[in-house]
């Protein structure tokens, strides 16, 4: 879900849409170049927009949605499946281990997470690679170079090799291929080994060499699940628990045989008096920069000054696996201030309109939103020469219990509601990036028209 307001001075708005985002980027200037594998279904003109079309034929349609549900009911299937399409493709776990990766999972903040440590690391001047999901604009926008959506020219490169090396293997395979984010998280790791990468980070499910566990959630099934990513001998780190969720999480390590330690509050950390800043905005983000300034600290710390601090499980009391907090270098605060994440808690002024931007689509980062929402837009509403109206444009997908959240938005009295589909541009055909095969557009109109019943039944403003 992404979520989008806006509001303007005299004639203000104030937007939401709801649906989880992925990065825009100004794509002005990109050139084009032929590609071609004999592998391919089609030869001729494989430039950006073809190989986004190809993509789009793996997203999850009708036909394959019951052998999706299967393979989620039964891990050890999916990763059978994964390590398949992984030697089809041309690459083998072997090859894999040449890189180094930090893996976040979690219920929620991940991406945010993910964003901080990318950016810190990076001020130190390594090469990063970094794989998301989903994206705003164009899908290339998951798989990142040094803090940047790779190019139209290396995205087609690169997914016609993998594309192609499967493709050709799909008749001996029972006529399978993998479906879209498979496919998506085989090309990110074929990316990040073809562009020599010094780190990747990745938001994951399982695996991994440095793991980090960020779940926000509070259900100890849920916690086992994410746990999945611990690896024997590898450090992992988690922000505060609820205290079920953290007993699974540690004797899910113990199990394992790899540390977990629990981050201390951003405040804990020494600044050498220097104000420390968040490049993104909002409260909730505390919890994610310490905890990728604890993954950052771990992994230089391994890169650079080997044997200098030992990782041991942790044994005993929960409050034994505390990790401890440290000096903050200038590379570190200028990381942490520096980083950017689009659609997180964003505000973009556009002349007299200024727009909040956010991707709330669960209950507890719909208060997290309204809460920002509320202080941020009080602030510059003080600032306003005139009259303000606050506009709410909504968008939900999926499963989403849109009623709830709507009833969260109240507060924030907005004078107009407007509920539109999930559509960004008004022929959406021209634009493969926006084309998705797996709700038509009656479904998300009907969609509107609940979030619109819905919002009537909680909130006396005007709506549309």
């Amino acid at each position: 879900m992404a979520c989008m307001w806006r509001v303007w001075q005299r004639r203000c708005v104030f937007a939401v849409r709801l649906r989880k985002p992925g990065r825009p980027y100004d794509l002005a200037g990109v050139s084009f170049r032929t590609f071609s594998t004999k592998a391919a279904p089609h030869t001729t003109r494989m430039e950006y927009q073809d190989a986004v079309c190809t993509l789009n034929t793996l997203q999850t349609n009708a036909s394959c949605l019951e052998q999706v549900r299967q393979e989620r009911s039964n891990p050890q299937l999916q990763l059978q499946a994964m390590v398949g399409f992984l030697e089809r493709s041309g690459l083998t776990v072997d090859k894999l281990d040449h890189l180094n990766i930090i893996h976040v999972t979690g219920t929620k903040g991940k991406g945010s997470t993910c964003a901080f440590t990318e950016r810190i690391l990076r001020s130190y001047g390594f090469r990063t690679g970094f794989y998301s999901s989903p994206h705003l604009v164009q899908v290339r926008e998951r798989i990142r170079i040094n803090g940047q959506p790779i190019g139209k020219e290396l995205f087609a490169k690169y997914f016609w090799q993998v594309y192609g090396r499967l493709y050709e293997t799909k008749e001996a395979n029972g006529g399978t291929m993998p479906a879209y984010f498979r496919f998506l998280t085989i090309l990110a790791f074929h990316v990040f080994l073809q562009e020599k990468v010094d780190l990747a980070i990745i938001e994951v499910g399982i695996g991994g060499l440095m793991t980090v566990q960020t779940l926000l959630g509070d259900l100890g099934s849920i916690a086992w699940q994410k746990g999945g990513i611990f690896k024997t001998g590898v450090p992992a780190f988690t922000v505060k628990q609820p205290e079920e969720a953290l007993l699974v999480l540690k004797n899910r390590a113990k199990e394992i045989g790899c540390s977990l330690q629990v981050c201390p509050s951003l405040l804990d950390y020494d600044t050498d008096c220097v104000p420390l800043m968040l490049g993104l905005a909002g409260t909730h983000q505390q919890p994610n920069a310490s905890l990728a300034l604890q993954l950052s600290h771990t992994w230089l710390q391994r890169r650079c000054l080997t044997g200098k601090r030992s990782f041991q499980n942790n044994e005993g009391n929960l409050a034994e696996c505390q990790a401890t907090s440290f000096k903050l270098s200038p590379i570190m605060v200028k990381g942490l201030a520096e980083t950017e994440w689009p659609g997180r808690n964003q505000t973009l002024k556009h002349g007299p309109i200024t727009y909040f931007l956010d991707g709330a689509h669960t209950m507890r980062s719909m208060l997290a939103c309204v809460q920002w929402f509320k202080e941020t837009a009080a602030q510059r509403e003080l600032m306003a020469s005139g009259p303000v109206v606050r506009v709410l444009l909504f968008n939900s997908t999926g499963e989403r219990d849109s009623a709830a959240m709507l009833k969260l938005l109240v507060p924030c009295q907005f004078d107009f509601a407007v509920f539109c589909p999930n559509i960004t541009e008004a022929i959406a055909s021209c634009n493969a990036d926006q084309q998705n095969f797996n709700v038509s557009v009656e479904n998300m109109l009907t969609r509107c028209l609940d979030n619109q019943n819905s919002w009537r039944r909680h909130n006396a403003a005007p709506w549309t």
